[in-house]
């Protein structure tokens, strides 16, 4: 093959052979000349591309599983405690009723309203901060289970370091971490609306009970939907069992909160490991 046998079209601006040697004189210019459009984009710039980005859906249905582990620790632990739900607001809606209906018999009906009003301001809040930020940004997720997790952390640390209550004891140091863990627990209802797997809210069961016995494919070897109504309730109850262990524990719902709140930041993690959508366009 000739010397320009691999040369198509005109070239401009051609560097001269000397010796055979025109790459080390083109490389000489092209670092004299600052690199030109191989120059590495700084780090700040990388980043707020990174948390800019939407993540993928693909397999995000195992972080929202994950979330149904946090339900059963928080639930279980603070109806054992407490005697009210802190996520599934159908028991507190139940005990409302009870309540208003024999309003002396038990305190538990105000701890309950206290979760129940919580838990609609938090869906109020997160929701729109998801709708106003776009529902599937890195950093909306990563935002989003950082103030779940302070919320728990916050719950956790008024029952460390708080004086003891009653089981029917109505006090700030009891209304006060059941508000906060109530707020913060739609926090994963909210991110499963913003990923689209509306069925894997974390905090009901009920619905996930029909749709898997109903589903005409119940027993077909490939179905992700089942799949998913499986792994729901199976991992509430491990969750479930793990909070009741707590509650009957020298550590109480504080040890509950804390180990919740660490899942919560494994979560925080993942979101930001997560791998993103493809960018069409370079920025």
């Amino acid at each position: 093959m000739s010397a320009t046998g691999g040369n198509y079209g005109s070239v401009t601006n051609s560097v001269p052979v000397v010796n055979g040697d025109s790459h080390t004189h083109a490389d000489e210019e092209q670092s004299l000349l600052g690199g030109g459009g191989g120059a590495r984009k700084p780090a700040s710039t990388s980043l707020r591309k990174k948390l800019t980005t939407d993540v993928q859906r693909d397999w995000a249905d195992l972080i929202l599983l994950a979330c149904y582990i946090i339900t059963g620790l928080l639930d279980s632990s603070s109806i054992s405690i407490w005697g009210s739900f802190v996520s599934m607001q159908t028991g507190n809606t139940v005990y409302i009723g009870l309540g208003l209906a024999a309003p002396t018999e038990s305190t538990r009906w105000i701890k309950s309203a206290t979760s129940l009003i919580s838990f609609c301001l938090g869906s109020f809040f997160f929701s729109r901060f998801h709708r106003f930020f776009s529902p599937k940004k890195r950093w909306v997720l990563c935002a989003s289970f950082i103030a779940q997790t302070l919320l728990c952390v916050a719950a956790a640390v008024i029952l460390t370091v708080g004086p003891a209550a009653g089981k029917d004891e109505i006090a700030w140091n009891v209304l006060v971490p059941i508000a906060l863990i109530a707020f913060q627990s739609c926090g994963q209802a909210v991110t499963s609306r913003a990923l689209k797997y509306n069925a894997l809210t974390s905090v009901v069961l009920t619905s996930i009970y029909c749709d898997l016995f109903s589903d005409a494919e119940l027993f077909s070897v490939r179905n992700a939907e089942r799949n998913r109504r499986v792994g729901a309730p199976v991992l509430l109850l491990v969750g479930a069992i793990c909070g009741g262990l707590f509650a009957h524990s020298p550590l109480g719902i504080a040890g509950a909160l804390w180990t919740a709140a660490f899942l919560k930041f494994l979560i925080v993690l993942s979101w930001f490991f997560w791998p993103g959508e493809p960018i069409s366009d370079e920025e």
